[in-house]
This record gives C-alpha cells, structure tokens and sequence, in this order.
C-alpha cells in the first residue's frame, strides 16, 4: 500500500469531501472517494487501492470491497483507457442494442469484457443507464452516445483513439462540487 496515494490535490479534495460528514459517519464519503481512486489509478481498484480508501476512511477494508463488487460502476480489474459501457436492458435491446455489441466486438476484435490488446478498449455490458428515449447507447467515462448507429460507434471509436486519453466518470464534471 506505501506505493498508493492520491496527489496532493485529490487527496485534499477527498479530505474536504470526508469532513462534510460528521465524525464517526465519514463512511458516508465512501462513493465519492471509490470514484476518485479509480479515476486516479487507471480506471480500476486494486486491493491496494481498496485498502488505501478504507485507511483514510478509518473504516475495514471489506466495508469498501462490499461496496465497490456491489457497484457496475467500479471496476475490480483493469480496464482499457475507454470503458465502453453498452446498455442492453429492454429499450436498448429493442432498438438495436444487441446489434452495436456485435459490431463493437467485430470491429475491436474481443468479447464483451474483454479489452483490446492495445489497453485503450474494454466491452461492457450494463443495465439500464437511463436514456430510453434515445435507444440504443452507449456510455464511455461521462459521456453519453446515444441513437448509435454503427457509423456513429465508428467515429466515436475513431475520436476516442486519436484523443488517447483514459476516460472516467468524473471527465467534465466539477469535481469541486463532488
């Protein structure tokens, strides 16, 4: 665990996050602080990270690990720079869904749950995100992609790969107001 640490930013961020609650309650910061573990330490949360989390928490370490194996959105492995989250619930299925996960594993050559050998891609399948009307879609860190198409998943695969970058659920969001 010496090798797990937030910068010196998040870590004060996760402190201003903690002391909103009262003392003896800062389990209550639990979800915010999975969050930036995983955006901090490549999208995922180790063992190590888990027990980092619970040290600053003052809380056991199997408290955090209900929590995160609970949870579709924290990832226990590791997963590629873009998590690729494909709803696949009623709406989504009805209106296609099936069909983009096909021409997503055909087109990045894995199964869902599997990530590309090159680590920037990851399938996966989810229940609902909440965007029914505007079936199907896909979500990818914060953003969402919705009424796909599979020009549309190509030149959301194309722009995801030429930018590089890892994308997380806190992308664009104010982490301030977290």
């Amino acid at each position: 665990m010496a090798d797990i640490k937030f910068s010196e930013d998040t870590l004060a961020l996760a402190n201003k996050i903690i002391a909103r609650y009262p003392e003896g309650k800062q389990k209550s910061a639990l979800l915010p602080l999975l969050h930036l573990a995983q955006a901090e330490f490549d999208g995922w949360l180790s063992p190590a990270t888990m027990q980092y989390v619970a040290s600053l928490l003052q809380i056991q370490e199997v408290e955090v690990y209900e929590v995160a194996s609970f949870y579709s959105m924290f990832n226990l492995k590791p997963v590629g720079k873009c998590l690729i989250e494909v709803c696949r619930t009623s709406s989504c299925w009805l209106r296609g869904a099936n069909e983009i996960i096909e021409h997503l594993e055909n087109k990045l050559g894995i199964k869902e749950g599997q990530t590309t050998p090159d680590g920037m891609f990851t399938l996966k399948t989810v229940e609902c995100l909440g965007s029914c009307g505007t079936a199907p879609m896909m979500q990818i860190g914060a953003q969402y992609h919705e009424n796909l198409s599979y020009e549309k998943v190509d030149g959301i695969l194309d722009s995801c790969k030429a930018e590089g970058s890892r994308k997380t659920y806190l992308d664009k969001v104010v982490v301030d107001k977290y």
